[in-house]
């Protein structure tokens, strides 16, 4: 099942997509807080979306083959250069941005959508970048440590991307984007990030092998649905807000700010291997990390901190979709320069 799930999820993306346009309801209704009674007097409060970020991350840490990361630590190169690489890219192309979106009429100087990519590139390295990796004969240690190494500094990094990047907002849009970067780092990034994904590792030392086999053919697939209803959730949030306002001219800018942000992050990874001279795992490993960043706890990040700012969700949907299909076409880029050998008779 999971199997087969993973071969469809690019277009099970789209329909979550296409269900969050004609039918948003559901996951407006989901994107709410709610509370679940306890006893006659007290509940427990509860939000769907960080409750499905926790679950995939979960899934993701359970995933880890730990016992596979001790080379990295004899030959770190490309994981010490992926994890500088997903500093200092941010770094490199949201000011390029800003510079161009400074430019145009817009009234705020393009601060909504320079926000929204700034969360994006903040973010650690997707956990699906590890299934790219796999799709696409890559280095699957190297993927696994640097998902696992941005991960776990998100607390310390996420805070520091924001608050260097602030000064290229205007004034409304930076006191916003430095409140959300507070919250990050009071909690968010800790509690629905590193520890579901660190719960993840030591729930797979803990578990005797059999039980391991046993438990990821339950909870992995019901973190890819979960994935998937995360999704919903969240485009029912933006989709449902364009299209009770309409507002073409931000939707078609939304998807070319976040294409052009996403493809200089994929350039700049990829141009880096090639510097680094990395053999093909490995250098396709680092451009897939480079690229691909957790653009659902971005958006959670955005459905908690920022519930009235819904429009600011339309570039995360957009990167979260073009991130796959860049991911796509780096893996059928190194399949075709370096094809599996053929079997021995």
């Amino acid at each position: 099942m999971t199997a087969w799930l993973r071969r469809r999820l690019g277009r099970a993306v789209v329909l979550s997509y296409v269900a969050a346009l004609l039918l948003p309801d559901p996951g407006l209704w989901l994107r709410r807080d709610h509370t679940v009674p306890i006893g006659t007097v007290t509940g427990l409060p509860l939000s769907t979306a960080p409750l499905l970020l926790s679950l995939v991350l979960f899934s993701a840490g359970l995933q880890v083959p730990v016992r596979e990361l001790g080379r990295l630590l004899r030959k770190p190169t490309t994981l010490v250069a992926g994890m500088v690489l997903h500093l200092a890219i941010p770094l490199l192309v949201i000011p390029v941005v800003a510079f161009g979106l400074h430019r145009t009429p817009d009234s705020d100087g393009g601060s909504g959508l320079i926000t929204s990519m700034i969360l994006i590139v903040a973010m650690p390295v997707a956990a699906g970048a590890t299934v790219w990796t796999g799709k696409g004969d890559g280095d699957q240690p190297t993927m696994v440590g640097l998902v696992l190494a941005s991960t776990l500094l998100s607390p310390l990094t996420i805070p520091l991307l924001i608050t260097t990047l602030v000064p290229l907002l205007d004034d409304g849009y930076a006191h916003t984007l430095a409140t959300t970067g507070h919250t990050a780092q009071g909690g968010f990034a800790l509690v629905t990030v590193v520890l579901p994904c660190a719960f993840g590792i030591l729930f797979r030392l803990a578990l005797p092998t059999a039980w391991l086999s046993r438990t990821l053919r339950v909870i992995v697939p019901v973190a890819l649905l979960g994935s998937l209803v995360l999704t919903y959730v969240n485009a029912s949030g933006a989709l449902g807000s364009f299209l009770a306002h309409p507002r073409p001219l931000l939707f078609g800018a939304a998807l070319v700010v976040a294409a052009l942000v996403c493809l200089l992050s994929f350039v700049l990874g990829r141009a880096a291997a090639r510097l680094l001279r990395l053999d093909a795992p490995a250098s396709s490993s680092l451009t897939l990390a480079c690229g691909m960043n957790n653009s659902s706890a971005s958006a959670v990040l955005i459905t908690t901190t920022l519930p009235d700012k819904p429009h600011l969700l339309l570039p995360v949907l957009a990167y979260g979709l073009l991130q796959k299909t860049a991911a796509s076409r780096v893996v059928r880029t190194a399949a075709r320069r370096h094809p599996p050998c053929p079997a021995s008779p």
